[in-house]
């Protein structure tokens, strides 16, 4: 199987609401995204995209337009996280984002997997898919998800 990554970072915010620690307050992140993909190499004498799964640039516009753009400099927010979600409301054109789970980096990666494997699936008609997403917190730190 042949596969191609692209990675991407942006900055956001969150806090896990009932964390036993630290992670409860409000703080952010320098996150690193690598998009894995696997799909055919296309063969179409005269395409630009000729000997390629995908062209590294269209990965990046594409994950820039449905994920990185919506999340960069954003506040990730629990959708039942009342008293956060009421503060970013009350400050003048915020960029908050609200999610159906808490904002783990596992369920942060999980969410990320499903936005942009709608955004890849079989873009040229050469089974194109995304294979795998790994979203690192920190240096240290990451969750990956796979594809069944």
């Amino acid at each position: 199987m042949l596969t191609i990554t692209r990675k991407l970072e942006f900055d956001a915010g969150h806090r896990i609401p009932d964390h036993k620690s630290q992670c409860r307050n409000l703080h952010g992140h320098r996150y690193t995204l690598e998009i894995t993909l696997v799909g055919a190499v296309i063969e179409v004498e005269g395409s630009s995209d000729n000997g390629m799964i995908m062209d590294f640039s269209d990965i990046k516009t594409l994950a820039k337009q449905h994920l990185v753009d919506v999340w960069d400099h954003a506040f990730l927010v629990y959708e039942k996280d009342t008293p956060v979600r009421n503060f970013l409301a009350s400050l003048p054109d915020h960029k908050t984002v609200i999610i159906d789970r808490i904002p783990t980096v596992e369920n942060l990666a999980r969410t990320a997997f499903d936005i942009l494997k709608a955004a890849y699936k079989d873009h040229y008609g050469t089974g194109l898919h995304l294979q795998k997403l790994v979203l690192h917190e920190t240096p240290n730190c990451w969750a990956e998800i796979t594809a069944d």
